[in-house]
């Protein structure tokens, strides 16, 4: 029996925001939701207007808060704040299930997934629309996973029938392995359809690599019986990079038995050990818990269903503003990310020409293409602190750069 952690015993105002920042060399608490800086640092403030699929740029106030002074990862200050990001990380994932902080990347979080589960040997089905389904592929490789690859056109979401197909074909299927948006291309898989085709076709536990979607798109982990959702921090919530954060199920824990992968690291298990006496087994990364505490408090005061539908209204806005000016999506429309964009540039553009021109001449950086797709596309992130007028700044720069370069 995997122990829980109480947080009935919180009141909501002790529930709120608490982060320790450096004043007059004295600790202060802010008892606040998130209060970001509302002036925009683009380009016309020497600051560049970052528009990458992440780490995403950071508000002035959420700088301040990772330059605060540090503490000590084994005291009650920390418990304290271990247990209120667990209880609101919970909430944003709609999650019962056991949530863990991880000092890594997000690849680190997809590696806890796989590590955590399999076993050498075990058939893996790895759905890939793009280069981070690859990468969970190979991840699962590379710890011993007989992997079968289904794989779908760049901007192209998974199909269901194929995926069905596939999985009837198969027997025995340990793990489903996939990327829910994909960020090199732009595309959100239907995941709540996806896991349900999963589920009608097979015992197999789902792992989900949701690094570029949670926090800005919904994930009902629960409802859509996920079983392992990997995240981090870069992305939607607002943070410097350096933490990832996973979700486990109690399927997971059983297949965390049974899997005898070496592991040490990201054994979850450790985790699990230390978060019952408010620690991580690991020194943290603790710049970027203090922003997350905040973030995740933030998030959960706005509303869940608020912080997606504004993610959702900036990405239309961001497509209607490339549409407008002559350029096409390379997703299909029916499964555009509404965390980042992929526009595909006109014939003839040198691609890594356009983004060095919108870099040099207005202090926009957009992303580029990846493996396939270098020099064919340009991506332009809108997930976290992002309002209109950095889309609007971002788009008349490409405008003004394709002019000038096709004229």
């Amino acid at each position: 029996m995997i122990a829980q952690r109480d947080y009935s015993r919180f009141t909501n105002s002790e529930l709120e925001s608490v982060v320790v920042v450096r004043e007059n060399d004295h600790y202060r608490k802010i008892l606040s939701p998130f209060p970001y800086e509302r002036s925009i640092p683009v380009s016309s403030q020497n600051q560049p207007n970052l528009r990458i699929p992440g780490p995403v740029p950071l508000p002035d106030d959420v700088l301040e808060i990772a330059g605060s002074q540090m503490i000590n990862h084994r005291g009650p200050k920390y418990a304290d704040m271990l247990d209120r990001m667990s209880a609101n990380l919970k909430t944003v994932f709609m999650t019962k299930n056991d949530v863990y902080f991880i000092t890594s990347s997000g690849t680190g979080a997809m590696e806890a997934a796989v590590v955590n589960t399999i076993s050498p040997g075990d058939k893996i089905l790895s759905i890939i629309i793009g280069a981070f389904g690859e990468r969970f592929a190979e991840i699962a490789e590379a710890y011993g996973g007989d992997v079968t690859r289904i794989s779908f056109d760049l901007g192209q979401a998974a199909d269901l029938d194929k995926v069905r197909e596939t999985l009837k074909g198969m027997s025995g299927v340990k793990a489903v392995v996939f990327t829910h948006n994909e960020s090199s291309t732009g595309v959100s898989n239907p995941l709540e359809d996806l896991c349900r085709v999963i589920h009608e076709e097979s015992d197999a536990l789902i792992l989900v690599d949701a690094v570029s979607s949670a926090g800005g798109v919904p994930i009902a982990v629960d409802a859509w019986g996920i079983d392992v959702v990997a995240t981090a921090s870069q992305k939607s919530w607002v943070s410097p990079p350096g933490i990832s954060m996973v979700t486990f199920s109690k399927k997971a824990w059983e297949a965390h038995a049974r899997s005898i992968t070496p592991k040490y690291y990201f054994d979850i298990q450790q985790y699990e050990d230390y978060v019952k006496i408010g620690q991580p087994p690991f020194t943290p990364c603790l710049p970027t818990m203090f922003t997350l505490e905040v973030a995740l408090q933030s998030m959960v005061d706005e509303g869940i269903e608020n912080v997606f539908a504004r993610h959702h209204e900036i990405a239309q806005h961001t497509r209607d503003g490339a549409k407008a000016l002559g350029l096409d999506l390379l997703p299909d429309p029916r499964f555009a990310s509404n965390t980042v964009t992929a526009i595909r540039l006109p014939e003839g553009v040198d691609g890594k020409a356009f983004l060095a021109q919108v870099n040099k001449n207005y202090n926009v950086i957009f992303g580029g293409g990846q493996k396939s797709l270098v020099g064919k596309i340009f991506r332009i992130g809108h997930m976290g602190w992002v309002e209109k007028a950095h889309i609007d700044e971002a788009l008349k720069a490409a405008e003004e750069t394709l002019k000038s370069m096709t004229s």
